[in-house]
């Protein structure tokens, strides 16, 4: 991208500050957006980056300091103001409607619709604006029968309909494929092209050296290094993130699996909702000390292969073993009991309590053990050491254990879960996505968590979207197409462009041995 600089910038946030019960979490903090320009905003989890974005929307108000757009001073009090202005927001978690439809939810609380919006004009401007970003999707399909990727596109709608041209992108691709990711990259590109200007918060390194022409740092809440993009490398951008160096490769122990841990024999999941069912005759096998990757686009029945495993979801044929012992359609907590761990993929509805303490919700899992309680009494000491103990090894970052965990950080949120899952992992790990929207440090802790538990002899289902994680972390790779795997590959045996193909469908590969 060739920088388009004007003297004026369209964002200017001087000296902001922001204070939360127990965390200063800006401090001082200025930042200048130009037109034309794509801003890389690049720290750790609970830096600050997003808290300093959701004052520019409206969703906070600074303590101190001043935001200006276009050169004027704003007074931003909610995100209706920030939209006249021409900032809108996408943000790390969804905001969406799940039981609305895709339409319904571009234009939902637009002030200048009329009283009975003509649904057919919106419907054709939704229609129009998809084909011209390249993000097709269906105005009438329901949010919750969209795939997470499909409603990241509505998003992006959103922000295109109501006519923003200061973007800023919280996370964007954290659920997308890297074919998405460079989709993404031609839409910024496009959206540049006529004017637009772009906040992009991201932790992955190659992202916001390909994106952006500009990248801020920012590490406990204040302004480490501003520069220019070209010129960087991605270990100089992580060595600012964390202040240190940052391993891009791992090491494990020599590949050596035992004995079947879970089977998965043709499954197949009908979709009620659907022509195609959700799983179609899925078979696969996990040992003993192996990491099975799953690859494959949002929406290919990745998620609910994970569900039917973990009594999430009604097989409707096949069998599923766990030790040889069938657990087909076990309830969820029977899963558990027979050693199963899950690292849901919508960790805030599934995977934490946001009312509750960060400690109740590390502990959620000790509680019918003798550890933790007496019959209905808690040993709260014990409660309290326990959570301590998760918090300092997984680096959680929380004023205190009390703390209402829906007060933390998305990525904070994210490694309270990893550390209930993976302290509770009694043989079998499903972990889907689990370094989305994490730092690069932090992703770097849960990779060399999922191999640990491999060493240690557990048996491994990892879920991803990105083929470089799953490249480096798993033992296999299985490409799952349309509720179907079209396709097992030893890592060391396949490449990205056979892998890639497999994902689109592609038939013309080879088959499994």
């Amino acid at each position: 991208m060739n920088q388009q600089t004007q003297q004026i910038p369209v964002v200017r946030m001087e000296h902001i500050t922001k204070h939360f019960p127990g965390v200063l979490a800006n401090d001082d903090v200025s930042l200048e957006l130009y037109p034309g320009q794509v801003l890389a905003l690049l720290g750790e989890n609970g830096a600050g980056k997003s808290t300093l974005m959701n004052m520019l929307v409206g969703l906070y108000r600074p303590d101190s300091g001043s935001i200006y757009i276009r050169g004027e001073l704003a007074d931003i009090h909610s995100p209706q103001d920030s939209m006249a202005l021409g900032v809108g927001m996408i943000h790390q978690e969804f905001m969406l409607v799940g039981n609305m439809t895709v339409a319904e939810n571009i234009v939902l609380g637009m002030r200048e619709l009329p009283f009975v919006p003509k649904i057919d004009q919106i419907r054709a401007k939704i229609t129009e604006l998809s084909k011209r970003y390249g993000l097709q999707v269906d105005p009438d399909a329901v949010i919750h029968d969209l795939s997470v990727g499909e409603q990241q596109r509505v998003e992006i709608l959103k922000l295109v309909y109501r006519g923003a041209d200061i973007l800023i992108l919280d996370e964007p691709t954290a659920v997308l494929t890297p074919g998405e990711s460079r989709d993404l990259n031609k839409i910024i590109k496009k959206m540049l092209s006529e004017g637009k200007s772009a906040i992009f918060i991201t932790h992955k390194m190659d992202e916001v050296i390909e994106f952006s022409h500009k990248v801020q740092v920012l590490r406990k809440g204040k302004t480490v290094n501003t520069c220019d993009t070209a010129g960087v490398t991605p270990q100089d951008l992580a060595n600012m993130m964390v202040g240190r160096d940052i391993l891009f490769s791992l090491d494990r122990c020599a590949y050596n699996p035992g004995g079947v841990k879970l089977k998965v024999d043709h499954v197949t999941v009908v979709n009620p909702l659907g022509s195609r069912p959700f799983l179609d005759d899925v078979s696969l096998e996990i040992h003993r000390g192996e990491i099975i990757g799953i690859a494959g686009v949002a929406g290919n029945g990745q998620t609910q292969l994970t569900e039917a495993i973990t009594g999430l979801l009604h097989c409707t044929s096949g069998k599923i073993f766990i030790d040889g012992k069938d657990m087909t359609n076990s309830t969820p907590l029977q899963v558990i009991r027979a050693g199963v761990s899950h690292i849901p993929a919508d960790r805030g509805a599934n995977g934490v309590v946001g009312d509750m303490s960060v400690g109740d919700n590390l502990a959620m899992k000790k509680y019918r053990t003798s550890e933790i309680s007496r019959g209905v009494v808690i040993k709260r000491s014990f409660l309290r050491a326990f959570a301590d103990k998760l918090i300092e090894a997984f680096v959680i970052k929380t004023p205190d254990q009390d703390t209402c965990v829906k007060f933390l950080s998305g990525g904070n949120i994210q490694k309270t879960i990893l550390a209930r899952e993976i302290d509770s992992c009694g043989g079998v790990l499903i972990a889907v996505y689990p370094s989305r929207g994490l730092d690069v440090g932090a992703t770097e802790a849960v990779r060399q968590n999922l191999i640990l538990q491999r060493d240690k002899g557990n048996a491994v289902l990892l879920v991803s979207e990105e083929l470089d994680e799953l490249q480096m972390v798993a033992d296999k790779i299985a490409v799952m197409f349309e509720g179907r795997i079209m396709g097992i590959r030893d890592v060391k045996e396949t490449n990205t462009e056979e892998l890639g193909m497999m994902m689109a469908g592609a038939t013309g590969v080879r088959r499994n041995a």
